[in-house]
């Protein structure tokens, strides 16, 4: 069984009744406390409401808190106890093309492009058609070498973590969004392709081989720095490459953003992501119990 996981405090938006379509794959929906809950009787899904989210993970959810994406978590935890092998996390506002989740590589031999930063941290989006943007979550300390690239060449793996990108509202940080006046781009290059040393991913359009899900999740209490954060905890767990990057599967309708408050919400990680390489251990009691739901 493969799986897509998302929360929401919208109605069905016009993406997540084309995720709900998609042949092969269960749709979870984790409700909030603003989601209008009667609305997804009707899509074919698996809806994870407040209620059943506090009997079957009390602890987690008190951990989590409410009003907030990291409600994922607990999709994430349900479709791996349900059995998924591939666990696709997606936003409400990414639209999937028709090939979406058609081209995956996750847990299957590859061979891919391979780069390398200057500084072992690569900008996954240096080696596209966006390379004057940067991925949210790159250290904006490192901005000045982020196009430092090595092509190493072609290397064989197994990919674990695949991030597909998006068309449309790029996720970058609310900087580089201010900074290119609102930037709205369809992104081309040469795909897949993976890097040696650290990198950054979102949970906007990834795929998650089973294997690692219970050392990946969206990390609570950290913002708009959850997902970046989550995965670099998990890279440093495995060894790389392990992360491919793939061509857009989805076109990114953003929901409404005050760009401004995004840049106060991420400030915490302008501060803290190179340092949280080093010791995240303040988040060790949430991933503690998180793995714990998935594995008992």
């Amino acid at each position: 069984m493969k799986a897509i996981v998302t929360t929401t405090i919208n109605p069905p938006t016009e993406a997540l009744q084309k995720f709900a379509e998609k042949k092969d794959w269960r749709l979870y929906v984790v409700g909030d406390l603003k989601t209008p809950h009667a609305e997804y009787k009707s899509l074919d899904c698996v809806y994870l409401h407040p209620s059943l989210q506090e009997e079957k993970y009390k602890q987690l959810s008190d951990m989590i808190g409410w009003n907030c994406i990291q409600r994922r978590n607990i999709g994430l935890v349900e479709a791996y106890r349900d059995g998924a092998e591939i666990i696709a996390t997606v936003d409400d506002d990414n639209i999937p093309y028709e090939n979406w989740g058609q081209d995956i590589v996750v847990g299957s031999t590859v061979e891919v492009d391979c780069y390398e930063n200057e500084k072992g941290f690569f900008d996954p989006l240096s080696v596209t058609s966006m390379s004057h943007m940067w991925h949210r979550g790159y250290p904006i300390q490192l901005l000045s070498t982020r196009l430092n690239n090595k092509f190493i060449g072609k290397v064989k793996m197994v990919p674990l973590v695949q991030a597909d990108l998006w068309d449309g509202e790029p996720d970058v940080d609310a900087i580089c969004r201010l900074t290119n006046n609102h930037p709205s781009e369809k992104i081309t290059g040469s795909f897949p392709y993976t890097c040696n040393g650290m990198t950054v991913f979102n949970s906007q359009n990834t795929f998650i081989h089973r294997s690692i899900l219970p050392d990946y999740c969206v990390v609570a209490q950290a913002d708009r720095m959850d997902d970046i954060w989550g995965g670099i905890f998990l890279q440093k767990k495995q060894a790389s490459p392990f992360i491919v990057f793939n061509s857009p599967s989805v076109y990114q309708k953003r929901n409404y953003h005050d760009i401004v408050k995004d840049l106060e919400r991420e400030l915490m990680g302008h501060y803290r992501t190179m340092s949280i390489m080093k010791d995240g251990s303040e988040f060790d009691a949430f991933y503690a119990c998180y793995k714990d739901c998935c594995l008992r």
